[in-house]
């Protein structure tokens, strides 16, 4: 069954809610608040959407498993979790050039050598959770081969180094349930599409925290000259006394719980140093694969931007890849590709730590308060409470 043409797919039954979901948001929905709509200010001029999709071809798609509460049960749930498909030419599988880096490597993503070594990406990039990585990994080879997208370099024969990435949920999330089936990985992939990308917690971010707040799935862009470049991310990382939004220190919401505004009774915090960022990068600029490394290495520059700084226990692993050049790759014939100066590099690796630090403010906005197993309960960022630090602070854009 597809589901590119369809924004959202529900599967229902008493105890489980899948979400499938495309990019666009649901017919009818309230505006999910994003940073700029906050008066947060950042810089660089961003995208018409402000998302990676502002990259001409790149397609976005979510899988959304939320099913249980209360205590844990192995096997059973509660359940808090899913897939993130990303599509860097969405319908063509003409592979594109990239590279990829890390700032802390306890995480995994899969492919890389090959990138590393081809400097092709070859297929989608998909993000998940720890555990799932090996089913999501066998789905995106069942996928490829069922859409006709064998490996160019043997037709007809399966061949296949899929791209998939991880950040650990099992603080929300029954993680070692394997929940997450080739089905959910398909779904993502077959509704990936252009336009506004769903953030918060969706797909691969469901179950994930973010400098002790909800985290989750968070993009943005920025526009340098005649290019755009676009980041994803799906943060997990970082811990409350080190968060800055804005260049703004919010130690003021170290001890906030959110009792005041839910009336909830405190629950356990999430270990305070353990946790990990997937960041994607996608640009229209003419770069060569040691160039989409450089890229890649700046996405450290965003998260530094936001107090994080690579701790022992995160997996900090970051890819990058250029739409332009098509045709680039061939098995028969030499090619001639563009590419730019690295004199003119500059504002396009800038353009890379802007858009990270915004994607992941934006995700934490976007991310509601959720509870998951046990009874965990992870508070979303106050939205007024980081308002009013930022205002007294003189970096509040009123509105």
């Amino acid at each position: 069954m597809r589901y590119r043409d369809r924004v959202r797919f529900l599967r229902l039954n008493p105890v489980t809610i899948a979400l499938v979901v495309g990019v666009a948001a649901p017919s009818g929905s309230a505006a999910v608040q994003r940073a700029r709509d906050l008066g947060i200010p950042f810089q660089g001029e961003p995208g018409p959407i402000n998302a990676i999709t502002d990259v001409a071809g790149v397609e976005v798609g979510h899988t959304t498993i939320i099913r249980g509460s209360g205590k844990l049960v192995v096997g059973e749930g509660p359940v808090r979790t899913g897939v993130t498909a990303i599509l860097p030419r969405g319908d063509s599988y003409e592979p594109v050039f990239a590279g990829w880096a890390t700032l802390n490597g306890n995480g995994e993503m899969t492919g890389t050598t090959w990138i590393e070594e081809s400097g092709f990406l070859e297929g989608p990039v998909m993000i998940t959770n720890t555990h799932s990585v090996g089913i999501v990994h066998d789905a995106v080879i069942e996928w490829l081969r069922d859409h006709g997208a064998d490996h160019p370099l043997s037709p007809g024969i399966s061949w296949s180094l899929p791209v998939v990435a991880e950040t650990w949920d099992g603080w929300l999330n029954d993680i070692d349930g394997f929940h997450v089936t080739k089905e959910d990985a398909f779904a993502a992939l077959d509704a990936a599409s252009g336009g506004t990308v769903e953030e918060g917690a969706v797909g691969g971010g469901t179950g994930m925290v973010c400098n002790g707040f909800k985290g989750g799935i968070g993009t943005s862009s920025r526009v340098v000259g005649d290019y755009t470049v676009g980041v994803l991310v799906q943060c997990n990382y970082g811990r409350r006394p080190d968060l800055l939004v804005a260049g703004v220190p919010m130690a003021e919401l170290v001890d906030w719980d959110g009792s005041s505004t839910t009336g909830a009774a405190s629950s356990p915090r999430p270990p305070s140093d353990v946790g990990s960022i997937i960041v994607v990068v996608a640009t229209d600029a003419p770069l060569l694969p040691f160039q989409l490394k450089r890229l890649a290495r700046r996405v450290p520059v965003g998260i530094g931007r936001m107090g994080g700084y690579g701790s022992n226990s995160s997996g900090d692993i970051f890819v990058a890849f250029s739409t332009a050049n098509t045709g680039a790759w061939s098995r028969e014939e030499n090619t001639t590709v563009e590419m730019v100066s690295n004199d003119a590099i500059s504002p396009i690796l800038q353009a890379v730590a802007l858009a990270t630090e915004e994607a992941i403010t934006n995700a934490m906005i976007a991310a509601e308060t959720m509870v998951g197993r046990d009874d965990h309960r992870v508070d979303r960022l106050p939205h007024a409470e980081v308002q009013d630090i930022l205002r007294r602070h003189g970096r509040l854009i009123e509105r």
